[in-house]
């Protein structure tokens, strides 16, 4: 894995929160309402999600 990568926290309509790799930000068509990151490591994207899960600002799956 490039070290370098960074990884985002991306809210579509549906208000699921879904983390992808910063390649990936902006490619599937979705309807991003929100966006949280650049964050360094997945790790770190999936602790942020779920606080985000547990404040309201996102469903979970």
């Amino acid at each position: 894995m490039n070290n370098l990568q960074t990884w985002y926290i991306l809210k579509c309509n549906t208000g699921n929160c879904k983390i992808v790799p910063s390649e990936e930000v902006g490619d599937d068509g979705l309807n991003i309402i929100e966006q949280w990151g650049p964050f360094n490591s997945q790790e770190e994207a999936i602790a942020k999600r779920i606080g985000l899960i547990r404040s309201g600002k996102c469903q979970p799956h």
